[in-house]
């Protein structure tokens, strides 16, 4: 195969590809100089099986239904290195993402081995080697930017100190570029808060905290404006020249990210039509008479290309005998030789470094909790969340008895789940005060709510979570009465406008929240008394 340049144009788009960083792995670094990692896939290959028929059909439960999603992968690439992979839907890009990531369902059957540096993973390993970045941000939309990044630093770090997690957080914030948005709220679709775009870049924020040196991201551009994605993109490529190993999934990029990658992988219906670099793969094609032509974007080319039209038997037929023979093309090139050699030789070399493990000193379980509560808004103390655990475990063992108790007067179970929700959405107007104050109500709702258990236990929750609470909104030397959000500087302000002298009952509800318990027991047994008495005359 003749030697490549180092630089090429895609028809008359003006697109400059550069072959990226190619050093060989036997390279040994200099002192001065940053390890080099290696990540290599060898013959991946992913398949599940699903009974034909339901269990209990003898002839049709031994029958199964098996499908191939991943058919003899193998990659390799080093960090400062990105690596795009392509492919229609359901080609298998998220599934071989979750087979790097050691993240696959037992339910199926992989074969097919994962080296870092040379070193065969094994599966407790992957999880403290791998960062992964899913499609859909989870992200507690009532938190900032700052409050969700150090709060993803508590859960990850450990025995370190508040200053530290802050310069940490901070430093992260300044490589994603979003100081500007540190003390906004995340928001949601109808809250509002930052842009997609910055929502992103959180998640990847969240990820990079732990210092990892492998990044894995399933189309993080999927939602995205193409100015977006596009500087998505860009942030990416910039993450993997800082001695990163970077690998997304993407679906239709823009052409003017086509220099940008260091490789770009095509999966075909489970099966790598393509790795290379963006010059290797001009070659490529070229070489199987599909030059790409001008005025295109080499993605829709090539993704089309190799991709199997469903819409008649015949268009199948002709466009998947095209991707087997592109494909078997590749897999007799110097190309494909090429990644298998530099899989052997890493394997064999001894001068590369150990497993680049992420922050594996993680907090204990106790700490975790503790952050999680801190996180949800719950008071975050040991013996408050005992009372946030008691308040809230009587009401199903409530509905529980009370289902009980009306089944001994109506035998039919979807009529008394039906008159149990019932009831309790009534005991949540009556009793908790969540439509109006249990003061303000009329006398007959008044004397009612006192036989709601509603009442105790949102009277319970109320002291347990603002007693004590001191609450800061907007500047200090602002008026209070201009900003409807700062109406209560006190816990003890909210718990006497909701439900006054809720602090001097705490003990009395609880006994009285416990004793429905023993209540609804001894009614449910009389009830039944009664049902056998009567069945029995």
């Amino acid at each position: 195969m003749t030697e490549l340049p180092s630089l090429t144009s895609v028809g008359s788009l003006g697109l400059q590809v550069n072959s990226g960083p190619q050093s060989s792995p036997e390279e040994v670094p200099t002192a001065c100089s940053r390890p080099r990692h290696s990540l290599g896939i060898l013959h991946a290959s992913y398949s599940v099986s699903h009974q034909v028929g339901p269990w209990w059909d003898f002839t049709s439960c031994r029958q199964q239904w098996d499908r191939q999603i991943l058919k003899d992968v193998s990659l390799y690439i080093e960090s400062g290195q990105i690596l795009c992979i392509l492919g229609s839907s359901g080609s298998g890009k998220t599934t071989l993402l979750d087979a790097m990531s050691g993240r696959l369902r037992r339910t199926g059957t992989f074969l097919g081995e994962v080296f870092v540096n040379g070193q065969l993973l094994h599966r407790d390993q992957f999880q403290d080697c791998f960062s992964y970045v899913q499609q859909s941000d989870t992200l507690l939309s009532n938190l900032t930017v700052r409050e969700t990044l150090r709060y993803a630093a508590l859960l990850a770090v450990r025995r370190c100190s508040p200053g530290f997690l802050q310069k940490k957080v901070d430093a992260v914030m300044v490589e994603l570029s979003l100081s500007h948005v540190a003390d906004r709220l995340i928001g949601n679709y109808n809250l509002g808060g930052i842009s997609n775009g910055e929502r992103r870049r959180v998640s990847i924020a969240a990820q990079l905290l732990q210092d990892p040196k492998v990044m894995l991201f399933d189309e993080p551009t999927t939602g995205l404006d193409c100015m977006t994605a596009n500087q998505i993109v860009v942030l990416l490529a910039e993450l993997a020249r800082r001695n990163r190993i970077v690998i997304i999934t993407i679906h239709q990029p823009r052409s003017e990210l086509f220099q940008l990658f260091d490789k770009i992988a095509i999966l075909s219906y489970g099966e790598l039509v393509f790795c290379g670099t963006p010059v290797e793969m001009l070659d490529f094609f070229n070489g199987c008479n599909y030059p790409c032509p001008e005025h295109s974007n080499p993605f829709d080319f090539y993704m089309d290309l190799t991709s199997v039209d469903t819409q008649s038997k015949e268009r199948e037929m002709e466009t998947y005998k095209r991707v087997q023979m592109i494909e078997s093309a590749y897999k007799e090139s110097a190309i494909y030789h090429k990644t298998l050699e530099n899989i052997e030789r890493a394997k064999h070399l001894k001068t590369l470094s150990t497993v680049p493990f992420k922050t594996k000193d993680s907090p204990g379980a106790l700490s975790k909790l503790g952050v999680l509560l801190r996180t949800l808004g719950l008071y975050p103390e040991v013996a408050r969340f005992g009372y946030f655990s008691a308040a809230l475990l009587v009401p199903h063992l409530i509905g529980e008895f009370l289902s009980l108790v009306l089944l001994g007067m109506v035998q039919n179970p979807n009529v008394v789940n039906s008159m149990v929700a019932l009831l309790s959405v009534a005991g949540i107007f009556v009793g908790s005060g969540l439509i109006r104050n249990t003061e303000e109500m009329s006398l007959p709702f008044k004397i009612l709510s006192y036989f709601t258990f509603q009442k105790y236990c949102s009277e319970i929750l109320i002291v347990n979570e603002f007693y004590g609470q001191n609450f800061i909104c907007g500047s200090s030397n602002g008026s209070v009465t201009t900003n409807p959000m700062c109406a209560f500087t006190q816990g003890i302000q909210f718990i006497e406008r909701t439900c006054p002298g809720a602090t001097s009952r705490f003990t009395t509800n609880f006994l009285i929240l416990y004793a429905f318990i023993p209540v609804l027991v001894i009614l449910g047994i009389v009830v039944f008394k009664v049902r056998d008495h009567l069945i029995s005359r």
